[in-house]
This record gives C-alpha cells, sequence and structure tokens, in this order.
C-alpha cells in the first residue's frame, strides 16, 4: 500500500474516532441533562409563605387545616401582633379557634349543635371564631374575625400570668368552658400552623 493510501486511510480512521467521540459526549451531555435538572427541580426552595397573603399558603394545609381555615388562622396572628401579643398568643388564639369552630367563622353554636344551654337555662348564643356569646359584642363584632380575635385577646390580656399558665388552662379562664383541659388536643396542630404562616411580606 502507497503511503498516499496509508494516509488516507488514517485520516479516515481519525474522522470516524472524531466521530464516535462526538457522539459520547452528545449522549453523556443528554444523560447528564436528565439526571442533574430534576436533582436541580427538587432542590428548590418552595415558595415562600406570606402571612398577609393567601395565595401563598400550602394548598396542601398544614396539619390537617386548609384553605380558610388557614385564613382565619392568619388573621389570629395578625390581630395578636397588632396588639402586642408574640407567638405564644398566636398560638393560644389559633388553639382556641381550631377547638371552638375548627377555625370556620360559623354563625351558630353549641345550641344548635348539641342543645347546649347556658348555666341558667338559657340558650346559648355562640357564633363565630371563637364561639362568643351575646355578653361578648354585637353580632356583627363576633362575626367579623379580627374583631372576634381582638375581644379574646382583650379578655386574655387581663388573666394575670397566662404567660406562665399550661395553655388550654390559660385559655379556659378567657372562654369558661366546662372542661378546663380541653384545648390541649389543639395544641400541636396550633404550633404547626403558627410557626408555618410566620412570615411577613
Amino acid at each position: 500500500m502507497s503511503p498516499r493510501r496509508r494516509a488516507q486511510r488514517r485520516m479516515r480512521r481519525v474522522r470516524l474516532l472524531r466521530r464516535i467521540a462526538l457522539a459520547a459526549a452528545a449522549v453523556i451531555v443528554v444523560a447528564l441533562a436528565a439526571v442533574l435538572i430534576p436533582l436541580g427541580l427538587a432542590h428548590e426552595k418552595p415558595a415562600a409563605v406570606c402571612l398577609g397573603d393567601p395565595s401563598t399558603f400550602p394548598e396542601t394545609g398544614v396539619a390537617g387545616w386548609h384553605g380558610e381555615q388557614l385564613e382565619n388562622a392568619a388573621t389570629i396572628m395578625q390581630t395578636a401582633t397588632s396588639l402586642g401579643f408574640g407567638r405564644d398568643g398566636q398560638v393560644l388564639g389559633v388553639m382556641t379557634a381550631m377547638g371552638e369552630s375548627s377555625l370556620r367563622n360559623i354563625d351558630y353554636g353549641d345550641w344548635e349543635t348539641s342543645g347546649f344551654t347556658n348555666p341558667d337555662g338559657s340558650r346559648t348564643t355562640s357564633i363565630g371564631l371563637f364561639q362568643q356569646q351575646d355578653w361578648w359584642g354585637t353580632p356583627e363584632q363576633r362575626m367579623d374575625p379580627a374583631t372576634a380575635a381582638t375581644l379574646f385577646y382583650e379578655r386574655l390580656a387581663r388573666v394575670r400570668g397566662w404567660q406562665s399558665m399550661e395553655p388550654s388552662l390559660a385559655i379556659h379562664r378567657v372562654q369558661i368552658n366546662l372542661d378546663p383541659t380541653y384545648y390541649t388536643r389543639y395544641s400541636d396542630d396550633a404550633v404547626a400552623v403558627v410557626d408555618a404562616l410566620s412570615h411577613t411580606c
């Protein structure tokens, strides 16, 4: 074989090897992209939750509480903050509304659902997030979440040493219900909701 033919064959081999190397590199790049891009997306930070913007609240909910319930919890938290209460006060307010109305602003109460009466035998008149009766305020006040929360916190502020009490007992001093420990079952959920929503815009 002549030197010229040998050189041509060598050049063809080099071109072929170059094409194979380029094809292999392309396959590697595609494979890496297929692996690394999903990994990168998986490590992206979730969208920030903003206490004042319900559209940022987790669609999956928090500890089983969703939508309107989280919006009402946020209103309670914002009201607490505006009145000078910190995280502990926020948790107590959210615990209370969880226990009283499942964080729903309902226009009926214990009489309608259970036939409960006041100690004097009169029908209960509980409505709203906190199931407040007539002596708390007007129906309009009790059915407005922020105003109802304000009524709750104004009374909590008058409970001496509430910060050092068991949370359910502090709430009981405000709500005066039959079971002083009733609200304890909502403690973990209230903490979860308050911590999840505790971000300002």
